[in-house]
């Protein structure tokens, strides 16, 4: 963008702490919504369809609050059969989620979308990534759960940390979608707002 023009206001619409270090690495100043969405899936609505869906709607309902600016909203499904699972209930919970998934594939779903409030114009993506588990024992999921604490991700499972243990492939195009935010789709949606993450004129200093 150029020098002349100031980028918009940026708004994450999520509280997630994970999304949240995932924006800062792109070094722009951003501020924070809670979007107050009901994730419920529809009938017969598939993985992908939610956490597009969801994007979407995360993105629209902190747009509507404001006049200006620009705002992320985000989601992930995880997919293992036919079952959708979400963020586990409670430990019990986890742990059937687990068990279900040890030595299955799995389907990681990350939506994205970027809604301008002023023009009302929604880009919108969604990347998926392909997860084996190797076979777990019991043993090995409750001391996971013990050590990892997974209970904020969705299928139990936080790739980005000692959940890789827990797995025996992974294949997709961006490793910042597994985490819950894609930013490699998000740079050029960036872009195409006229937002360069690259132009130091607007970046801030990068946090660790």
């Amino acid at each position: 963008m150029s020098k002349n023009r100031p980028i918009p206001p940026l708004t994450l619409a999520s509280t997630s702490p994970f999304r949240k270090k995932l924006l800062k690495r792109l070094g722009i100043e951003f501020s924070v919504a809670a979007p107050g969405v009901d994730e419920t899936a529809n009938p017969g609505e598939d993985g992908r369809a939610l956490a597009l869906r969801l994007s979407i709607a995360k993105a629209q309902a902190i747009a509507a609050t404001i006049q200006k600016g620009l705002v992320i909203g985000s989601d992930q499904v995880a997919v293992l059969g036919n079952e959708v699972l979400g963020k586990p209930r409670d430990r019990a919970d986890a742990i059937r989620q687990l068990t279900l998934s040890s030595g299955r594939e799995m389907h990681l779903y990350t939506g994205l979308a970027l809604a301008n409030a002023a023009t009302g114009i929604i880009q919108q993506d969604v990347v998926s990534y392909r997860v084996i588990y190797r076979t777990l024992s019991l043993r090995q999921i409750e001391e996971y759960l013990d050590l990892d604490e997974p209970y904020g991700c969705c299928g139990s499972l936080r790739a980005e940390s000692l959940g890789i243990a827990l797995l025996k492939e992974l294949s997709g195009p961006d490793p910042s979608a597994l985490i819950g935010l894609p930013l490699i789709s998000l740079v050029e949606m960036l872009n195409a707002e006229g937002v360069d993450v690259l132009d130091s004129d607007h970046s801030m200093h990068l946090q660790t």
